[in-house]
């Protein structure tokens, strides 16, 4: 195959039919568990529940990162 000149295969643009297969499975499987949460959460002692909500955290509140001060920084600026 010449280098940079596509000889053959999918078309620009189109999907991978597996990969949009199995998105389409793999959704189906998350809303089905996402139905039966409560009930999961529900049986799981107070420590269990604690570690499955934190291990969630980072898909819902954005991590928080550390702002420190320079040298030479004016600190009036921020207030």
């Amino acid at each position: 195959m010449a280098k940079g000149i596509k000889t053959g295969g999918r078309k620009e643009g189109t999907q991978n039919r597996l990969t949009s297969e199995m998105r389409s499975v793999l959704k189906g499987i998350i809303d089905h568990e996402l139905d039966h949460l409560p009930d999961h959460l529900d049986k799981l002692d107070d420590k269990q529940r604690l570690e499955f909500v934190l291990r969630l955290l980072p898909f819902v509140l954005p991590k928080v990162e550390v702002i420190s001060h320079t040298t030479g920084e004016r600190w009036d600026q921020y207030m």
